[in-house]
């Protein structure tokens, strides 16, 4: 993976500029974090905004990165920054406090909501055990605390992202949501080992009026073929109702602008078009983040 990025970076670095401009990530990992990351936010900004991108949306699965977004955004001018909320124990769990908290932050640039990523019960039963779980639902339904959250939501015009939400999950998530005329709502990367989502399941939440997040570290750590399916979900499911990110900022793994230099010439090679990728890029995420 990391020799193949190379040899694609090396061959794109001319029109990277060209190729990024105006565009948005929706998923972009960064320091500080309690992990190990490859680029803290103040550099990411930068060098998104170098290579002509419009935003950035700043993810952390354990606190809230409004503040983060502020400082990015008095710090290095010229680009839109973003924060968001992972509604994991670290924050209450299902804690709608915590959401109006982060919407009350000094700049008002927080603006999604993500339902439990990797302490969600979904996250617990099918990828690793976890005691400290946060549930959403319990036969069928979801949890008064669900819609607590929900509420807030729609009080305060922000967006909902489903995390790491089983498929039925999600489906209820989105119908809930659009009950409370939440109508910007996007299925966390649902092809991932987190999620799981079948492709009829994925067609539906599109139905519904969700987008669906495809994000590229996805396509860019495995082979040719890996790609190529990666390209051929976009088609399955229509670039209309698709966002591209990055999902990138761990440590060894690419910087998030690098992601995209890498992924755009393939995903054209593929035979996705450059209006496709605009649709994914910039008009489906700026919607999302509800830009003008």
């Amino acid at each position: 993976m990391k020799y193949a990025i190379c040899v694609w970076l090396a061959l794109s670095a001319m029109s990277a500029r060209a190729q990024l401009d105006g565009i948005i990530d929706l998923h972009v990992h960064s320091a500080p974090d309690n992990v190990a990351r490859s680029i803290d936010a103040f550099e990411a900004a930068r060098i998104a905004r170098r290579q002509g991108m419009r935003a950035l949306l700043f993810k952390n699965h354990f606190t809230h990165t409004a503040s983060l977004a502020y400082l990015v955004h008095e710090a290095v001018p010229g680009i839109e920054v973003y924060g968001a909320i992972a509604l994991n124990r670290t924050v209450g769990g299902m804690n709608a406090a915590a959401v109006q908290n982060m919407a009350d932050t000094t700049g008002g640039l927080g603006r999604v909501v993500w339902m439990p990523t990797f302490d969600s019960e979904h996250n617990h039963r099918i990828v690793a055990p976890n005691p400290r779980h946060v549930s959403i639902s319990r036969d069928g339904h979801l949890l008064p605390e669900v819609y607590e959250v929900l509420d807030v939501i729609a009080a305060r015009s922000l967006a909902l992202a489903t995390g790491h939400s089983s498929p039925d999950e999600t489906l209820l998530l989105i119908r809930a949501a659009r009950e409370r005329s939440i109508d910007r709502i996007i299925v966390t990367h649902p092809t991932s080992r987190y999620v799981q989502m079948p492709l009829a399941i994925q067609r539906e939440a599109a139905q519904l009026g969700a987008l669906l997040e495809y994000p590229l570290a996805l396509a860019l750590e495995g082979d040719a073929a890996t790609f190529e399916r990666f390209a051929a979900q976009l088609r399955n499911v229509g670039p209309e109702h698709v966002v591209l990110s990055t999902d990138l900022g761990q440590a060894g793994n690419p910087i998030p602008t690098d992601g995209f230099v890498v992924a755009i010439p393939r995903l054209i090679a593929a035979g996705i078009t450059r209006e496709e990728i605009d649709i994914m890029t910039k008009r489906n995420p700026a919607n999302f983040l509800g830009l003008q």
